[in-house]
């Protein structure tokens, strides 16, 4: 738009300053208007600052007053506790002075009777002093009466009384051993003979005699040529390997293998056997054969012994204790199986412990390992009892197994119920009837033996072995045996025997003293 006049801009000019200006006032009247409110709107929230803050103070207050409230509550109630427990404490000491001033009054007492006493026992002794003196007065005044009575000294007179009084012990002894005796008979024998009883009737074994010899059968007599061979080769090259002697004599279709060792003479015979079947005899041959037989009975000596420890329920033996278990098949005492009087001993240990609440495994264990030395006492220096033991100790058995092994045969003194049990059960095995034989010799020794001691006792009259040996009766003179003197005599003669004689089983002392009274009636 042009503006050609004056007038029209100042009025224009006029127009912008009043619009400045009216909008300068509308907009101070707006911000005083919020000014306004924004005052007003603080001023409330002051006021309301203000009321909070007294209801905060007033809370605050109320919780200080409960706070102290409850504070004061738990400490009047912690002093009351406090009083409550001095007061018994105060109970307690008082008691305990009490007690204690009674103690004192009960000591002191006592200690004026043991002075009381002590004055007494003073004075008693004195008298006693003078008693003895006097006693020793009378005595030696009476001593000297008799022996002016008597015509003896005092020394021939101690050796009477001694001698007196000696008699007069053997007599009570005699007598408390034919109490104790019958006493521990009414329960003990009966009660042994009942587990005795029970371990036999419970095993039954069958008994095959072992000689020194095997037979072997030949299938004709032209063989007994073959096994000589050319000037003898074949029978020498037989005896070097197996260590046998080879008997060929008149004996139709037969040759005798003797050897003591019963696993050298197996070898041996099954080696023949062998080399008759398959008909070709020379001494490489029997070479060849002889090792392997030996091979194939170390395998059967093995399982030989795993099968006993089967049959009687041992596990757990060192590889090693197996094997000398099964050489044992081979090994004869009195010509009984040594292999089967193991198994025998271990069953019958096992049974007799089960009757007495004893551990029967173990019990089994030391049984059948108790013989265990017997496989090497031939090459070993010592008694088969200390040999197995120290052989059961090496391969890992338990000490009270090694201790058992040691005193069956009282290689050392037995300490347990187990040693005892293995002890009765080795015998038990060897005394049964037919278990075990001997050579005449040595039975006829053993016979003089026994009665050769029996007799070498004063007061005897007679003696008799009888029932094989297994027992002696002694006829005593009654005049200078009596009853009890009689049982000290068996008892003395049973350890004598145990101590000169060795036997197997048990030997049974029977002393007989007869009493006779005769009469004339003239």
């Amino acid at each position: 738009m042009n503006i050609n006049y004056p007038g029209a801009a100042l009025a224009l000019a006029l127009c912008v300053a009043m619009g400045f200006a009216l909008g300068f006032y509308l907009r101070r009247r707006f911000f005083e208007g919020r000014i306004s409110d924004i005052e007003s709107y603080a001023q409330r929230i002051i006021s309301d600052a203000q009321k909070d803050v007294v209801s905060i103070k007033k809370e605050a207050h109320l919780q200080g007053q409960d706070l102290v409230f409850r504070m004061k509550s738990e400490f009047e109630r912690e002093m009351a506790d406090r009083r409550l427990e001095l007061k018994r404490q105060d109970e307690r000491l008082s008691q305990k002075e009490e007690s204690f001033e009674r103690r004192t009054e009960l000591a002191a007492q006592r200690e004026a009777a043991c002075s009381r006493s002590e004055a007494d026992l003073v004075r008693r002794e004195k008298e006693l002093m003078t008693q003895r003196e006097e006693v020793q007065r009378q005595e030696s005044e009476a001593a000297r009466k008799l022996e002016r009575t008597a015509q003896l000294t005092a020394q021939e007179a101690k050796e009477e009384l001694v001698r007196s009084m000696e008699d007069e012990a053997r007599h009570e002894g005699g007598l408390l051993i034919r109490r104790a005796e019958a006493e521990a008979k009414e329960t003990a024998n009966r009660k042994a003979r009942e587990i005795l009883a029970l371990a036999v009737k419970r095993y039954a074994g069958d008994y095959a005699a072992e000689h020194t010899i095997s037979v072997l059968h030949l299938p004709s007599e032209d063989m007994k040529g073959r096994i000589i061979g050319r000037e003898g080769r074949n029978i020498r090259a037989i005896e070097a390997a197996t260590g046998v002697d080879l008997i060929v004599d008149d004996t139709p279709e037969a040759v005798i293998l003797s050897c003591f060792s019963p696993y050298r003479r197996e070898i041996a015979r099954q080696a023949l056997e062998r080399l008759i079947t398959d008909g070709r005899i020379h001494p490489t041959r029997i070479e060849e054969m002889v090792a392997k037989v030996s091979e194939e009975m170390d395998t059967s000596i093995r399982e030989a012994g795993k099968e006993a420890a089967f049959d009687v329920g041992v596990h757990g033996m060192h590889h090693e204790l197996v094997k000398l278990l099964g050489r044992l098949k081979f090994r004869t005492s009195y010509a009984q199986n040594v292999l089967q009087h193991s198994v025998e001993v271990a069953f019958l240990c096992g049974v007799m412990a089960a009757e007495l609440g004893q551990n029967v495994k173990q019990a089994k264990r030391a049984g059948l390992l108790h013989d265990i030395g017997k496989a090497v006492d031939h090459e070993v220096e010592g008694t088969h009892g200390l040999i197995g033991a120290e052989l059961a100790r090496r391969y890992g058995e338990t000490p009270a197994i090694v201790h058992a092994i040691m005193a069956h045969h009282e290689d050392v003194p037995p300490e347990s119920v187990l040693d005892v049990l293995v002890q009765a059960a080795d015998t038990l095995s060897g005394a049964r009837p037919g278990a075990r034989k001997e050579m005449i010799e040595s039975y006829v020794k053993r016979l003089d033996d026994l009665e050769r001691i029996a007799g070498s006792f004063s007061g005897i009259t007679k003696t008799y072995a009888i029932q094989a040996g297994r027992e002696v009766r002694i006829m005593v003179n009654s005049d200078l045996v009596t009853d009890d003197m009689a049982v000290v005599l068996a008892n003395d003669i049973c350890r004598r025997v145990e101590k000169e004689m060795a036997y197997p089983g048990q030997i049974k002392v029977t002393v007989i003293r007869e009493t006779r009274a005769v009469s004339f009636a003239k």
